[in-house]
């Protein structure tokens, strides 16, 4: 179990294999995870990497102000539906597609994905469908 802020961060920045290994799959206390968040923002991406997180954090990262943490949040499998709308209205076209990508999105959220109006999202969309369906 990871018990601090800077235990996640030497972990995660750890060239030891098993210590980055530990980074993205130990557990950590909400309060941890939010003490990185705060005192490491540049962490916060491969906070939602970790396979443990719990959604109480997803909830925070999923509004954050940096595209590339949204999308580390929205190809996890564990998302809320509450979670799954709200990243389907991200005004980023990475974090849609990140969205439309994860198998667990609802059949209804992905559709709503391509009221973005972005072509290339569109055409995308339109092979992942097209895969969806052949499998």
């Amino acid at each position: 179990m990871i018990s601090s802020a800077e235990e996640f961060k030497k972990l995660r920045e750890s060239l030891v294999e098993n210590e980055y290994h530990r980074a993205a799959h130990d557990e950590a206390s909400e309060q941890v995870w939010f003490d990185v968040i705060k005192k490491y923002p540049e962490m916060k991406k491969w906070v939602a990497h970790n396979k443990s997180i719990p959604l109480s954090v997803l909830n925070v990262l999923a509004k954050d102000t940096d595209a590339d943490v949204r999308v580390s949040v929205a190809i996890k499998r564990k998302l809320s539906r509450e979670l799954f709308v709200l990243l389907s209205k991200d005004s980023d076209v990475s974090v849609l597609y990140t969205l439309a990508l994860n198998p667990k999105i609802p059949h209804d959220v992905f559709d709503t994905l391509a009221e973005s109006g972005d072509e290339w999202l569109l055409a995308k969309l339109a092979e992942i469908e097209k895969t969806r369906k052949a499998t």
